[in-house]
Formats: C-alpha cells, structure tokens, sequence
C-alpha cells in the first residue's frame, strides 16, 4: 500500500514524529532501537519512518542487518524556505513601521 503524499507541515504535525527526529538529532538510531522508545507496534513505528523518509527528513542506510535512520536537510530545507518568506514578511514591515515613527518624529 502507498504511502499518500504529505507536505512538511503535515509531516511534523505528529507528535510521534517529531519526537523521532528530535531522537535522530542527537544521533543515528537503528529502526529497531528507534522503536523502542514508543508504545506503539513495530508496523506502526515503520509506517512513521517511512513518511519521514518520504518527506526528505530522515535517509535509511542499511548496515549488514540493520537499518540506521539518520536526518537528512531535504525536509527542513522546506519548513525554512516557508519560514523565510513569513520572516522577510515581518521585517519588512517593522522596517516600514521604523521609517514611518522616524518620519514622524522629524515632525515635531
């Protein structure tokens, strides 16, 4: 069965997931040892690895009987792209806001 497509913000929605990657910052986990940090089935535990995968936030290497996930920039590349826009969004508007106050107080 496919996995849907998801875009990043649903991706990070899930608690579970965000706790996965929070894990994987601090270092590569095996997807077995990642799953043991859950109450949930080893399916289940799959199921998120693999729409973290898909989403470009994790790559899964295989190493002789395991399977090691690690972070990958793709997904975060996205959320800071969004980020970004929203940034310059409000800097320019508290710079906007800054000239007017300033052109204002020459005013006086």
């Amino acid at each position: 069965m496919a996995t849907p497509e998801l875009d990043v913000f649903q991706v990070i929605a899930d608690p579970s997931r965000r706790q996965m990657l929070k894990m994987l910052s601090e270092q590569s986990l095996p997807i077995n040892a990642l799953a043991g940090h859950f109450e949930m089935s080893r399916p289940a535990v799959s199921k998120h690895v693999k729409i973290l995968q898909n989403a470009g936030f994790i790559s899964i290497t295989d190493s002789g009987r395991e399977r090691y996930c690690m972070l990958k920039q793709d997904g975060f590349k996205a959320l800071q792209q969004w980020l970004e826009y929203y940034d310059n969004f409000w800097h320019n508007k508290l710079r906007n806001l800054e000239t007017l106050m300033d052109l204002k107080e020459k005013k006086k």
